[in-house]
């Protein structure tokens, strides 16, 4: 089973942005972890992160027909960005949501999420921990749907 995490805009400075609020794990060290349960699982996962709208845009487009299922932290684009919507819609993969904080808990703008009403789940708060909860929740999802057709 291939999947995809995508990270968005300014999660390659993990480790040292905010460590108060984001924890003190490199998005080096959240990929090998990622990587190493989802091999556990007999899954693989390709991690890719860019600050760049169009580029997270074009990913998505080449994960159509190749990849069963998308694991997205969109950092701030969660709130803004319509094309990665559009994106994760027009290639018709299950994708679930995922946040290092509670963003409920946080400025009123990160309460709305343009992704999270077509997600299989949404997972926030957990710190590096969140990445794990929502790989385990993709996976069995597809394996569920697997097995019943």
């Amino acid at each position: 089973m291939q999947l995809l995490c995508l990270h968005g805009p300014n999660l390659n400075l993990l480790g040292s942005r905010e460590p108060g609020i984001y924890g003190s794990s490199s998005l080096e060290q959240i990929n090998a972890a990622l990587q190493q349960r989802a091999a556990d699982m007999g899954a693989a996962i390709d991690c890719f992160h860019s600050n760049h709208e169009g580029a997270l845009v074009d990913r998505i487009h080449q994960a159509r027909g190749t990849v069963a299922g998308i694991l997205i932290n969109a950092g701030a684009y969660t709130h803004t960005s319509i094309a990665i919507r559009d994106a994760l819609l027009g290639v018709v993969i299950p994708y679930v949501e995922l946040h290092l904080s509670n963003v409920h808990a946080r400025e009123p703008f990160r309460h709305h999420s343009h992704l999270a009403d077509k997600a299989l789940g949404v997972i926030c708060g957990f710190g590096p921990l969140s990445y794990q909860l929502a790989l385990e929740g993709l996976v069995q999802h597809l394996q569920s749907a697997a097995a019943a057709g």
